[in-house]
């Protein structure tokens, strides 16, 4: 299963549309805000709708959880004879998502604190016992025994050993989640992380070769030759992000890496959109301060496009609340993007694009091209995801859970008991037999933004999160509003 795409490394406004509720409101039984987009009516008692999906979700997050504690990466939610079947392979990412979901869980009432405390105290000693390098772990292992997966399951096909500097975001900031909710874990995380060291994937600056040099971090490292991929990540709006805030919190990466990541690419470098901007300095860093127009809105891109890119990292870096004016406003107007594409510019009648299971079976990359960088970037297919809307939802409340409630009634998508299956082709009505754990993970911390705004976010808003994350989102300017 390939869930990233390699970054290559390369050299007029309107209003912004009313999407409801602002971020970090908590929305109840009244809160399903007035809206341009999303026909449907919204059921009297949202909250407890949106409880329901979560405990749903979280359930299906328990049945992909193995006896040692680690969450695997799918789930067949039909299974032979009826009864759910997970995949026998997890990864980084994939046990991060069930560590961040038994403290939102717990956090909304749906388990105890003994319960939470005695799941994660079984993740992280299955962790600790996982076979790690340079301080990282590898991409994949045996969900059931924790062993090194060095044939892939049902085909035998060699699994190189391999080093993913964005997966491994996903689980350093899942632990940091979980040492911040059981103060008892804080000894033994801290132990895990303390070789963690972000500069291993880290290539510094080099003024006088910047293709060489480019101040970025790799994609990852293959242990089998000892060497790194030949692509850094290079877009600044994409999930890996996320371990460049945690490198620069934890002074391994210097803070001028975020200024070394492209808003878009330079002009003439080949992109999706010839951008607009301008060039400026920041921290003594030359910026390119670049944007797209994408249906009469000012827009930083991502990579491909998609959902997951934009908005997985401010359900826990409170991206909107430190730079309202640039990441805030760049998030609702991805968010006003895909509802548009979808419902206007494609007329599918539904939205939410972002990688994901393919509904007939195997797994691509979904998205709308004009918002990603990339010149083959991710097309919609009219295949809609469910995790994307709820990534939307802290952001337009009404418009998602109006897309959501379409979506079940319309292809029966939702499994009771395990929540929104992973995928709808809205053209020939195919719904994915399977839930993902990163997918759900997804689902279940923006349920527990909306549910309980900052339930997930608190590690990442004191320390060095606010003495150095912080003043660099303070000082972006996008020139988007």
């Amino acid at each position: 299963m390939r869930r990233r795409t390699l970054l290559a490394a390369g050299a007029g406004t309107s209003a912004a549309l009313a999407l409801g509720a602002a971020t970090g409101t908590a929305y109840g039984a009244t809160a399903y805000g007035s809206t341009a987009y999303g026909p449907g009516t919204p059921p009297r008692d949202t909250g407890a709708l949106l409880h329901r999906w979560f405990r749903d979700t979280y359930r299906s997050l328990e049945a992909l959880t193995t006896g040692l504690g680690l969450a695997a990466d799918t789930l067949d939610v039909t299974g032979s004879g009826g009864e759910p079947e997970p995949s026998v392979h997890t990864s980084p990412s994939n046990i991060g998502c069930g560590l961040w979901s038994t403290v939102a869980a717990a956090g909304l009432g749906v388990i105890s604190g003994t319960a939470m405390r005695r799941a994660l105290a079984r993740t992280v000693a299955a962790v600790e016992r996982l076979e790690r390098h340079h301080g990282f772990w590898l991409n994949w292992y045996d969900a059931r025994t924790g062993g090194v997966l060095t044939e892939w399951p049902g085909t035998g096909a060699p699994v190189r050993p391999f080093l993913s500097s964005v997966d491994n975001a996903w689980l350093v900031a899942a632990l940091r989640i979980a040492a911040d909710a059981d103060p008892e874990l804080r000894p033994r995380v801290g132990r895990l992380l303390a070789d963690a060291d972000w500069s291993f994937y880290y290539t510094p600056y080099d003024p006088d070769d910047p293709a060489v040099g480019p101040g970025q971090l790799r994609g990852g490292y293959h242990l089998d030759d000892g060497t790194y991929t030949p692509h850094w990540y290079g877009a600044l709006n994409t999930e890996p992000r996320m371990a460049g805030y945690l490198g620069i919190a934890d002074g391994s990466l210097p803070g001028e890496h975020y200024w070394h990541t492209f808003r878009t690419l330079p002009p003439g470098a080949g992109q999706e959109q010839e951008p607009e901007g301008e060039w400026s300095t920041v921290d003594g860093v030359r910026v390119w301060r670049g944007h797209y127009t994408y249906r009469g809105r000012k827009t930083v891109p991502s990579w491909g496009g998609s959902m997951f890119e934009a908005l997985m990292v401010p359900l826990f870096v409170p991206e909107g609340q430190w730079s309202p004016r640039s990441w805030g406003l760049n998030h609702r107007r991805h968010v006003a993007g895909q509802i548009e594409h979808g419902l206007r510019e494609e007329a599918y009648g539904y939205w939410g694009f972002s990688p994901a299971t393919v509904p007939s079976g195997g797994y691509s990359e979904y998205g709308v091209d004009a918002l990603g960088m990339q010149t083959e970037g991710y097309t919609s297919k009219g295949v809609v995801t469910p995790h994307a809307s709820f990534l939307a939802m802290p952001f337009a409340p009404g418009p998602a859970v109006a897309n959501l409630l379409r979506i079940d009634r319309d292809f029966g998508a939702y499994a009771d008991g395990y929540g929104f299956r992973d995928s709808v082709d809205v053209r020939t009505g195919r719904v994915s037999d399977h839930v993902l754990a990163l997918d759900q993970g997804m689902v279940a911390a923006a349920l527990a933004q909306v549910l309980r705004p900052g339930l997930l976010q608190r590690p990442f808003r004191t320390g060095g999160f606010a003495r150095r994350v912080e003043p660099l989102l303070r000082r972006e300017d996008f020139g988007i509003a």
